[in-house]
């Protein structure tokens, strides 16, 4: 049905189109805005329409519309209120969910966007605000109270003793100073949230200059404080256990009650349960769960019956003498997760797509009333995926759970998982606050719940050990989130598995073993972004599993087939032939372009049969939302917190942020030790429970994050102070420090110290130089990583049991570092010998910088020999004469001498013995610190017992990467 706008209020022309708080008073029974910088401020004697409009992660927008009525509000302004509220979400597109506010009972969601509060003034615009101008002229001593644990419910109550209590926190302002008494029934957190109210004040009424200070229940006149403030009621007297007790009622909730509401009046629904079906989209209905009372409009119903409906729920309300009961009125399709949950069923929630042609509707009739209306615009949309926010240049330990035990992997191994076991990694790098240190769980698809129960066991264990500064997440495989892959950089996953336990299980279930066999018949996707961000996964080898998005390697034992989608990017190429290098690195692959591949390629998978073209999806983060729970005896209890900021949670509590790619438990440093070791299982009952009703996978990552110690990944949904985390004590004796001292959190948290690890020979917190901004970009040059085709070509000379030669040796420093230090790990003594080569090629260099880098040929000195100093040179061969006392750097050589041999890249090439720092004819005019920069590719060759066959073989651009790489170890 068509819906008529004729009655749509011109004022809401253009609403809704941007971000942010708009906001109409009803003046003479129309709405009329009120100005942005008088957002907040609201008068007993009036009422208000107030449009919150948030921009979507999908690039849409969601709106949230509230009608406030003031206690002493007009029962005209109060409909008329209610009326263009629906006329406000019709020119939305019916899109908004509308709200019912009453002064002293507003919602939660409506305080969010006062926050710490808002303090209704008295007056109106009947009265001119009089009242209100004769309270600017001079200071009038006030008492409010306070109620609420995330958000604060203020009233102003008479300044007497009898409006004290036990049970609630109050704020008395006066001229000088304000007090802030808190009931002995009170909990930490309302008195914390109360002193953001008390910074309220202080900045609204005093301009920032005047004292705070807080008196407690049963402190008698001992306290300065205590005795000032019981001076102003006249002296002390006991406080009986309820007095002015007016807590704001909330209705007792009774079973839903749906009615269906015709033409204004209001009739029972018969049913024995409530189903999506009983709802029809020509009808509204009124859902009556006692202290809420939800209006629901269907999307073919017309404005009037809208309004009908409207007014109906008010009725009820006023029959049933429940004021304090709330209103909420939601249009089909665009139901709230707290309406959808009081139905039994409830189909998938799908977009509504009759909101568009509503929305063009309404511009079209306001168009032809003279109005230039426009379709509300979408807001602009954002990235599909965040870059990870982790330094990628960290220390990486990893381990295989084998039944009830942990086993270290070597660096060859610790990326290479198998789908039938369960994993242990350890990163820990630089952090803006210090070193940071992620503790994951790693489970495959076909791991056992034996060893998942283990390995979640043993990472509580190395948390605990850590003294809770470490984060931890529980993954599982094809759940991973984007931080994971960056950290191993090329991760291959292999079907079967490895561990003992695993074994057992396929051999006492007569399981066929599929465990991965070089020699056998594999199938591996490969994806990612780039070099440093690359996976290999095995698939089933069948036709079904291609995809033409992606690109494949496939083998029979020698025989390797590369097949590239069609719809594959050159980076997807690249990645194949990097994976190459890893999965078959001494054999040829035959490369297979979709559409012209051999029959031997469709003999080995099977039969040639249809495949998908689609990318496989990823769970895509949405809007955030953080709630604040309780766990007891396995039950979770959760509550919203809207608008949320750092603030918002308290180190008292545990809370949730969901933002369905994955779910964050926050657990606060005042937190029960047994609660903090049910973390994990807190964000598992919240997966089942699907608080939200998005369908949230049981796999979804679920990260434990600790109080002082959150990484960016967690911080960036917020702005963050780190600085506030690291605070002692609790909540309110943080909040008043601050607040009394005016000075800003004082860190008492001291910085985590460094680990290094023998296994990986690593240091976990590079050089600064080294150091690169924690969100990943494929463009900067990485300090840690090799390339995977330099792996798989090292690897024939290279000793397994050596060190982790992905990155500079952990004793390798620089010779004029600033720290003196000594580094704990010894090395093993090979290692050591080139890490004191690596330490001389990090001397900060000279005017001349080569293009490339080529391995030094004293890789197989001694130790003893590599690690001595340099002698210095000749200063007639290396350092121009001084002018003036000054020194001059040499100039850098552009032009070679005439005759001189030069390499492909255009460097004077000098012997190799010319080049020792023994030489009796050493070479000058060079990089002093990059001898090795100036050998010939033949010497290079043969220094490090590379065939001069195989070292031909390769491409240019994996000769260079090789000879660049090597200096590394």
């Amino acid at each position: 049905m068509a819906v008529s706008m004729r009655d749509v209020d011109p004022a809401f022309q253009g609403a809704g189109q941007k971000d942010g708080l708009e906001i109409w008073r009803i003046e003479k029974l129309q709405a009329v805005p009120v100005p942005r910088e008088s957002h907040g401020k609201f008068f007993t004697g009036d009422s208000y329409i107030i449009l919150k409009t948030s921009s979507l992660k999908n690039g849409s927008f969601r709106q949230d519309i509230h009608y406030w009525l003031g206690k002493d509000t007009s029962q005209d302004e109060a409909g008329t209120a209610a009326i263009k509220t629906v006329e406000l979400d019709a020119a939305l597109g019916g899109r908004g969910v509308q709200y019912r506010e009453v002064q002293g009972n507003e919602t939660e969601k409506f305080l969010s966007y006062f926050k710490p509060c808002i303090i209704p003034e008295e007056g109106g615009v009947a009265s001119g605000f009089r009242h209100a101008e004769v309270n600017a002229r001079e200071h009038v001593t006030r008492l409010f109270v306070c109620r609420g644990k995330h958000t604060v419910h203020v009233k102003e109550v008479p300044f007497a003793r009898s409006s004290l209590n036990h049970e609630d926190i109050f704020i008395l302002d006066t001229e000088s100073k304000i007090f802030q008494f808190n009931g002995s029934n009170s909990s930490i957190q309302e008195r914390a949230k109360a002193l953001e109210v008390v910074q309220y004040l202080k900045d609204t009424n005093h301009e920032g200059k005047c004292d705070v200070a807080a008196v407690e229940d049963g402190k008698l006149m001992a306290d300065a404080d205590a005795g000032e403030f019981w001076g102003l009621f006249g002296g002390f007297a006991p406080l009986p256990r309820k007095t002015f007790a007016e807590l704001n009622g909330i209705d007792t909730a009774v079973p839903p009650k749906l009615l269906c509401v015709n033409k204004g009046q209001t009739v029972s629904v018969d049913c024995e349960a409530l189903t999506k079906a009983l709802l029809d989209s020509t009808k509204c209905y009124l859902l009556d769960c006692g202290s809420e009372i939800y209006v629901w409009m269907g999307r073919e119903t017309a404005l009037e019956d809208r309004k009908r409906a409207g007014l109906a729920a008010e009725e009820l309300l006023r029959e049933g003498n429940r004021p304090n009961s709330h209103i909420t009125r939601l249009m089909e399709g665009f139901e709230t997760v707290i309406f959808r949950s009081q139905f039994s069923k409830w189909p998938k929630k799908a977009e509504a797509i009759v909101s568009d042609e509503s929305r063009g509707k309404v511009a079209a009739l306001l168009k032809r009333q003279g109005f230039n209306a426009k379709v509300t615009a979408k807001a602009a949309p954002v990235k599909e995926e965040p870059l990870p926010q982790i330094d990628c240049t960290g220390n990486l330990q990893v381990w295989r759970v084998n039944d009830s035990e942990k086993t270290f992997l070597s660096f060859s191994e610790q990326c290479k998982f198998y789908s039938g076991d369960c994993y242990i990694f350890q990163y820990s790098y630089p952090g803006d606050d210090g070193e940071e240190c992620l503790i994951g769980t790693w489970f495959g698809k076909k791991s056992i719940q034996e060893e998942r129960t283990a390995a979640t066991s043993l990472a509580n264990n190395m948390i605990e050990s850590l003294k809770f500064q470490a984060a931890l997440v529980r993954l599982y495989e094809g759940k991973e989130p984007i931080e994971f892959f960056p950290i191993f950089q090329n991760l291959v996953i292999f079907k079967g598995g490895a561990s003992t336990g695993y074994k057992k299980f396929v051999s006492e279930n007569g399981i066929q073993d599929d465990t991965y066999s070089e020699n056998g018949i594999a199938l591996f996707r490969v994806q990612g972004s780039g070099p440093d961000n690359m996976q290999a996964i095995q698939v089933d080898t069948a036709a079904p599993s291609l995809n033409s998005s992606y690109c494949y390697i496939l083998h029979d034992g020698d025989t390797v087939f590369t097949w590239i989608g069609n719809l594959s990017s050159s980076v997807d190429q690249d990645l194949a032939e990097r994976q190459l290098d890893v999965i078959k690195p001494n054999l040829q692959s035959r490369m297979l372009k979709e559409g012209s591949e051999y029959d031997q390629f469709w003999k080995l998978l099977g039969i040639k049969s249809e495949y998908s073209s689609q990318k496989i999806a990823r769970d895509q983060e949405s809007d955030a939302h953080l709630f604040c729970c309780t766990f007891s005896k396995g039950v979770l209890k959760v509550r919203e917190i809207f608008n949320f900021t750092q603030d918002d949670m308290m180190t008292e509590d545990v809370f949730i942020l969901d933002c369905h790619s994955c779910v964050f438990i926050w657990v606060g440093q005042q937190v029960d030790t047994k609660i903090r070791a049910q973390a994990l299982s807190i964000g598992e009952k919240f997966l089942e429970l699907d608080i939200l009703m998005e369908n949230l996978s049981r796999e979804t990552p679920v990260y434990v994050i600790n109080e002082g110690s959150e990484p960016q990944y967690f911080t960036r949904f917020f702005t963050w102070d780190s600085a506030k985390s690291a605070m002692r004590g609790n909540s309110f004796e943080r909040r008043l420090s601050v607040l009394k001292d005016g000075v800003k959190p004082r860190r008492d948290k001291p910085k985590r110290r460094p680990t290094t690890s023998s296994h990986t020979g690593r240091s976990s917190v590079p050089d600064k130089s080294q150091r690169r901004s924690t969100s990943f970009s494929p463009d900067r040059v990485r300090v840690r990583g090799r390339s995977p085709a330099f792996n798989a070509l090292a690897a024939n000379f290279e000793n397994s049991n050596a060190r982790n030669l992905s990155t500079p040796p952990p004793v390798a420093r620089k010779p004029f570092s600033k720290s003196s230090s000594p580094d704990p790990v010894k090395p093993p003594q090979r290692a050591a010998s080139i890490a004191a080569m690596s330490a001389s090629f990090e001397r900060p260099r000279q005017a001349l910088i080569p293009k490339s880098i080529k391995a030094s040929p004293d890789v197989k000195k001694p130790q003893s020999e590599a690690s001595k100093p340099k002698p210095e040179v000749n200063a007639k061969d290396s350092t121009p004469a001084a002018k003036d006392g000054q020194v001059v750097t040499p100039a850098i050589q552009e032009d070679v001498k005439e005759g001189q041999p030069e390499d492909e890249e255009g460097l004077p090439v000098y012997p190799y013995d010319r080049l020792r720092t023994s030489s009796t004819n050493p070479a000058t005019d060079i990089d002093q610190a990059r001898r090795e920069t100036y050998l010939s590719s033949a010497e290079f060759r043969e220094k490090f017992g590379m065939a001069k066959e195989a070292f031909a073989k390769l491409p240019k651009w994996k000769q260079n990467r090789l000879k660049i790489a090597l200096q590394l170890f």
